[in-house]
């Protein structure tokens, strides 16, 4: 009780008093290319808002945090388009020169395009001139499908072209000619195509977050979206593709793991899920272990924050601690990967995936 009344849920903070064994891991093993970063704040004022922050990350100091961390380079997501916020990809590449050496640029394709004639021309043009000037793979947001531009022209939840839409398949044949891997964001966590009652387990991020609430009428549902991914690996098979947060479903490893079994250009990231793969560490052990070559090491990186995220992922990857905490509501397990194993995890797959 808290003054006499009962306590809200967002009250509810417990401490655990469990007493179990504590390993700080500051560093990985072995050096890590982390697959999945978002860098646009360094040269635009994308995340910014989303961050509360008010200026520019300075580019020297973002890299100098990543490196003392163990990261030896990072693949930046946030190549995008000619246009878009009215930048350029040439503005984008410059604006990294000075550590051309640490990022990896992926580039992205303005897929509104493909409601208008002309959209396949767009693609191969576009995508062969970024492979020119040194991107190396492209970066599909979950702008296709479930999100769609609002009235404020920003982005919102909605029902948008399919990931499998045939207008779309110049993307995937051009990414394949051209050997650019795709790393492709389809579905969000389950729980955010549920309702949101009792029963969800992300009640309060939900509540926090109403922008996040995929049950509404028009729509996807979960499974469609799982559908759609099947279509796509299943009728591309020459494209790689690298989907994104455990393969969409960290919730279920067992389609994961029939997903990729069934589709070899099917690689995937563990990015902002190791509190699912963390809370069912005996299943995501057998996971990682049978899956050893298809693992790409990402975290859903920002110029931000990483001194204290990043030894969360090398503790659940590295040691066999119990029972400690990331965000959200629960804690979690480290599985203690083998050096074998962990090797590939860190640069070992990326470094096959990207050619470098």
């Amino acid at each position: 009780m808290t003054g006499g009344r009962p306590l809200y849920l967002h009250e509810y903070q417990p401490k655990s008093q469990l007493v179990v064994e504590k390993h700080e891991v500051l560093r990985p093993k072995f050096p890590a290319i982390d697959v999945h970063g978002h860098f646009a704040a360094i040269y635009s004022d994308l995340w910014l808002k989303e961050f509360n922050r008010s200026t520019r990350p300075d580019l020297d100091e973002t890299v100098e945090m990543f490196r003392r961390n163990g990261i030896k380079r990072v693949v930046n997501l946030d190549g995008f388009w000619d246009g878009f916020m009215g930048m350029t990809t040439d503005y984008i590449l410059d604006s990294l020169r000075r550590h051309e050496d640490f990022f990896i640029n992926f580039v992205s394709v303005n897929t509104e395009k493909a409601k208008e004639s002309g959209f396949e021309s767009y693609v191969r043009k576009h995508l062969t001139e970024s492979r020119e000037k040194g991107f190396r793979g492209i970066k599909l947001f979950k702008h296709v499908s479930i999100m769609v531009i609002g009235e404020d022209g920003r982005f919102v939840p909605g029902r948008n072209i399919p990931v499998d839409d045939p207008r779309l398949a110049v993307i995937w044949k051009t990414a394949a000619e051209l050997d650019m891997p795709v790393l492709i964001h389809i579905g969000d966590p389950v729980a955010f195509f549920d309702p949101v009652d009792g029963n969800n387990e992300r009640y309060e991020e939900l509540i926090s977050h109403p922008e996040w609430q995929y049950h509404k009428p028009g729509m996807y549902t979960f499974q469609e979206l799982m559908e759609m991914q099947e279509r796509l690996l299943a009728n591309n098979p020459d494209t790689t593709f690298i989907v994104a947060h455990v393969g969409s479903y960290p919730e279920n490893l067992g389609f994961v793991s029939k997903c990729l079994d069934k589709y070899p250009n099917m690689y995937i990231d563990i990015a902002e899920r190791i509190n699912e793969l963390g809370r069912q560490p005996y299943t995501s052990r057998k996971f990682f272990y049978k899956y050893q070559d298809r693992i790409l090491f990402g975290t859903d990186a920002f110029p931000w924050g990483m001194d204290y995220r990043y030894p969360l992922y090398f503790r659940f990857l590295e040691t066999w601690d119990e029972y400690f905490p990331v965000y959200g509501r629960w804690n979690i397990y480290g599985i203690g990967l083998e050096d074998e194993i962990l090797e590939k995890v860190y640069y070992k797959n990326a470094e096959r995936v990207l050619k470098l």
